[in-house]
């Protein structure tokens, strides 16, 4: 298992939280993730065989928020 912290831009709110736990889960190969709205992260565990970084990147910027 890899792990990896996104800086995560444009969370608001608890809701947005949940919407991207919700995307990263959802990625075949993830493992774990944990997001932070007070220091705008995820950390996220996952099988880097089955998912890359620039895919747990992709998901988070197509549910509309900005990876930095």
């Amino acid at each position: 298992m890899e792990t990896t912290t996104l800086k995560i831009e444009g969370m608001t709110c608890g809701g947005c939280v949940a919407s991207v736990e919700r995307v990263l889960k959802a990625l075949d190969g993830v493992d774990r993730v944990e997001v932070s709205l007070a220091d705008a992260r995820a950390t996220v565990a996952y099988d880097r065989e089955r998912v890359s970084e620039k895919d747990l990147k992709a998901a988070v910027e197509d549910a509309g928020y900005d990876v930095v």
